[in-house]
C-alpha cells in the first residue's frame, strides 16, 4: 500500500518545457510573488516570466546593486536587501515587508548556494544548510502573517542532490569531517522536509506548499567549483562548453517547474509533494536510482522535527 502522493499527475508538460509555456493561458495581474535570488539564473528566468504573466514580484537580493542592474528593464520587479545567512537581516526584510500590508500570493524560495568550501555563518552554522534551510525558514514564517491572507503557495527550490544525503541529525552543521557534496545534498533535503510539514501545517489556511528539482542547469550556482572539478564530472569540456547541452536544460527550461509549482491550477487541492519536470514526481525506486525523491525527504516524522530543530535554531515559529 502505498503511503506518498508521490505519483505523476500527467500533466502534459515535461522536461523541455518552458516557463513560457506553462503561464500560458495564466493571468497573474494583481498578484504578489516573491522570488529570492530572483536577479540571477533560475531565479531572473522566474522573475521575467511571472512579471510577463502580470504579476509584481519582490526580489530580496544579497547584492541589491546588482539585482537592480539585472533586473532594469523587467517592468513589475521590486528589489530589497536579504542576506539568508543572516538572520538580522531575515527579519528587517520581512518587518519591511509586513509594514506595506501587502499579502504574498507566491513565495519561490529560489537562493541558494552548491557545493562551497566549508564556510560558517552567525553563531557557527555550516553555510549550507544555514543560507539555503534555515534562512528560508526564518523568512517564511516571519513572513507568515502576508502569506497566510493570500492562501499563498510556497515553492522550495531543492535539488535531485536531495540523494546525496539525509539530514544528519547527531551533526547538522558538519562540526565533524565536512564533505561540501554530502553538506549540499543534506541542505537540500531539508528544502524538502520543510515544504512537507509546512503544507501539513498550513493546508487548513488554504495555504499550500511544494518543493521541485528544478533539472540541471549550467547557472551562477556553480560558482564554487573549480573548472577541472567541472570538466572531471562531465559536464564541461576544457573550453567551458558544456559536454552534453541535451543534458542540461536552458535557464527558460529550468524556471518551468518552479513557475508550474507557484501558478499551476493543475496542483489545486495538493501540496506537501516533490516535483520534477513540471509533474509530481515518483518515488525513488531504489538507491541508484538518480530521479525521483527519496524516501528520506518525504518522511513526516522526520519533516516535523527538522521543523522543530529549525524553530530552535532561528527563534522563530509561526505555528507555535
Amino acid at each position: 500500500m502505498s503511503t506518498t502522493a508521490q505519483h505523476k499527475i500527467g500533466s502534459g508538460f515535461g522536461a523541455t518545457s518552458t516557463a513560457e509555456d506553462v503561464l500560458r493561458g495564466i493571468d497573474l495581474t494583481g498578484r504578489l510573488a516573491l522570488v529570492t535570488g530572483g536577479y540571477s539564473g533560475l531565479g531572473l528566468e522566474t522573475t521575467r516570466a511571472l512579471t510577463r504573466a502580470g504579476a509584481h514580484v519582490v526580489v530580496p537580493a544579497r547584492r541589491p546593486a546588482a539585482a537592480r542592474e539585472a533586473l532594469a528593464g523587467v517592468d513589475g520587479a521590486e528589489v530589497d536587501e536579504l542576506d539568508l545567512g543572516d538572520l538580522d537581516s531575515v527579519r528587517a526584510f520581512a518587518e519591511r515587508f509586513l509594514a506595506s500590508g501587502r499579502t504574498i500570493d507566491m513565495v519561490i524560495d529560489n537562493a541558494g548556494i552548491m557545493a562551497c568550501p566549508e564556510t560558517r555563518v552567525g553563531p557557527g552554522w555550516e553555510a549550507q544548510f544555514a543560507t539555503n534551510h534555515l534562512g528560508h525558514f526564518a523568512l517564511v514564517n516571519r513572513l507568515w502573517p502576508a502569506i497566510e491572507p493570500g492562501g499563498a503557495r510556497v515553492v522550495s527550490v531543492s535539488s535531485r542532490g536531495h540523494h546525496l544525503s539525509p539530514v544528519r541529525w547527531d551533526d547538522v552543521h558538519w562540526q565533524r569531517g565536512y564533505d561540501k557534496w554530502e553538506a549540499y545534498g543534506q541542505a537540500k533535503t531539508a528544502n524538502v522536509l520543510f515544504a512537507v510539514h509546512l503544507d501539513a501545517l498550513a493546508r487548513d489556511s488554504g495555504v499550500r506548499a511544494f518543493a521541485l528539482h528544478p533539472g540541471g542547469i549550467l547557472t551562477p550556482l556553480q560558482r564554487h567549483l573549480a573548472k577541472e572539478e567541472m570538466v572531471e564530472r562531465g559536464w564541461i569540456d576544457e573550453h567551458g562548453d558544456p559536454l552534453n547541452p541535451e543534458g542540461f536544460k536552458t535557464p527558460q527550461q529550468g524556471a518551468a517547474t518552479q513557475v508550474w509549482a507557484a501558478t499551476s491550477p493543475q496542483l489545486d487541492g495538493l501540496g506537501g509533494v516533490y516535483l520534477e519536470d513540471c509533474d509530481i514526481a515518483e518515488a525513488a525506486a531504489s538507491d541508484g536510482e538518480r530521479t525521483g525523491v527519496r524516501s528520506w525527504a518525504v518522511d513526516p516524522e522526520q519533516a516535523a522535527r527538522l521543523w522543530d530543530l529549525s524553530a530552535d535554531f532561528t527563534g522563530v515559529n509561526a505555528f507555535a
